[in-house]
């Protein structure tokens, strides 16, 4: 073994021991709280806190509040990725991170349990993301920095179990919490679950520290160009991020509107509980179709197979509901969109840590991959009003929905290093 390869230290090593089940329980409970606390807002108590601010302009008065977040978004995924890439901690390069974002997050739910209007309403919502997004661009990376590539679809369906759990347990935690004390407690427990997520994950799992003489560079000059990942030298990180983009995008136009879609189109009598039996369906299938198409992908070593099949059957899920717009095909259109996504999800991981560039700016990276993730909540709130009134209501947009995850699958055969 050369001196160079000794030499690497085990923060910028690329991990060949597979993760034991115990972190891999801890990355899990992590992740269901962090989505948590993304998407129990997102589905419940932003509708409904939008509401109760103007009623007449509930629609907008949503759109602005997740599309001012999604900016935030964007902007602190990769920056706390790059930060955290060049943190030299003793406690190591992830934690502090991953601990700060929760706190911040903490605070902007708590923001939000007594916001009074719109201007506050915002202020809240941007902090959660920034927080939140932080922690994701950490949570994310722990994959990478410890997962070997044989093992990371699995780790990857857990991922995207965490994710539906941790949206149908958070429908299912504010619903309860509101019917008891309304949004303060609601939005009180989201931030509680936050909190203890990022500690036990903290507390019980190392994070290698990173020696102070292979940090990369921190003038201001180097670090921004070092945001830009060029798709002429990486085509594949460019791709599979159009791809993920593009997944992510269908899944916003056809999951954001849900409680106005079963207020306003199905016409279904009581939302709140509508919504919680479409999430469970959805969290079912999500589950089954994250488990089987990891294990089977990691066995196969082949992931662009998966990623076709998911995108055809949410794009399936997204056309049902374009026909018919009824009960009855929600509940048929839920599962398929969870087994579709799951599937996706599974992958997804495993085949975008798989075109990292390099392993000094892993964090950056998925931080960039993750904007993939963010910006279509930039993008979906802004177009979705115009969809609604122009091209359509909600069969347009389920239309667009379709659109999107179909192209996805056009854009994962131009990734060339994965099979």
């Amino acid at each position: 073994m050369s001196e160079t390869t000794r030499a690497v230290p085990e923060a910028l090593a690329e991990p060949v021991v597979r993760v034991r089940p115990g972190w891999m329980s801890l990355l899990f409970f992590a992740n269901i709280a962090l989505w948590l606390g993304v998407y129990a807002p997102i589905q419940v108590l932003l509708p409904q806190q939008a509401e109760l601010l103007d009623q007449v302009n509930k629609e907008f008065v949503l759109g602005l509040v997740m599309g001012v977040g999604a900016v935030v978004a964007l902007v602190v995924n990769p920056a706390v990725g790059l930060l955290s890439d060049r943190t030299t901690s003793r406690f190591g390069r992830r934690h502090p991170w991953t601990v700060a974002g929760a706190a911040v997050a903490a605070v902007g739910l708590l923001v939000l349990a007594f916001a009074p209007d719109v201007a506050l309403m915002i202020t809240g919502w941007c902090l959660v993301q920034a927080g939140l997004n932080g922690m994701l661009a950490t949570l994310m990376s722990a994959i990478a920095d410890r997962v070997p590539v044989g093992q990371r679809a699995q780790v990857g369906g857990l991922v995207g179990i965490a994710q539906m759990l941790g949206t149908v347990l958070g429908a299912v935690v504010v619903v309860v919490m509101l019917g008891i004390a309304g949004l303060p407690l609601a939005y009180a427990a989201c931030a509680g679950i936050v909190l203890a997520g990022a500690a036990f994950f903290v507390l019980r799992t190392p994070d290698a520290r990173l020696p102070v003489e292979f940090r990369p560079s921190s003038q201001a000059g180097e670090v921004l160009r070092n945001l830009w990942v060029s798709p002429r030298r990486f085509p594949d990180f460019a791709w599979a991020w159009s791809c993920h983009f593009m997944i992510n995008l269908g899944n916003a136009f056809g999951t954001l509107y849900l409680l106005f879609f079963l207020k306003d189109a199905v016409h279904y009598p009581d939302p709140d509980t509508g919504l919680l039996i479409m999430m469970a369906l959805y969290g079912v299938a999500l589950v089954i179709g994250a488990l089987l198409a990891g294990h089977f992908s990691d066995r196969s070593g082949r992931r662009k197979p998966y990623v076709l099949v998911a995108s055809g059957v949410m794009a399936l899920a997204a056309l049902l509901l374009v026909v018919w717009q009824s009960w009855p095909v929600a509940l048929a259109a839920s599962p398929l969109l969870g087994v579709g996504f799951g599937a996706y999800m599974a992958v997804a991981l495993a085949m975008l840590t798989q075109v990292l560039p390099t392993a000094q700016d892993r964090a950056k990276d998925l931080g960039v991959i993750n904007i993939a993730n963010s910006l279509p909540q930039v993008v979906a709130p802004l177009v979705t009003p115009l969809v609604l009134a122009y091209l359509g209501g909600y069969s347009g947009l389920f239309a667009a929905s379709a659109i999107a995850t179909l192209l996805a699958a056009v854009l994962v055969l131009r990734v060339k290093a994965v099979r």
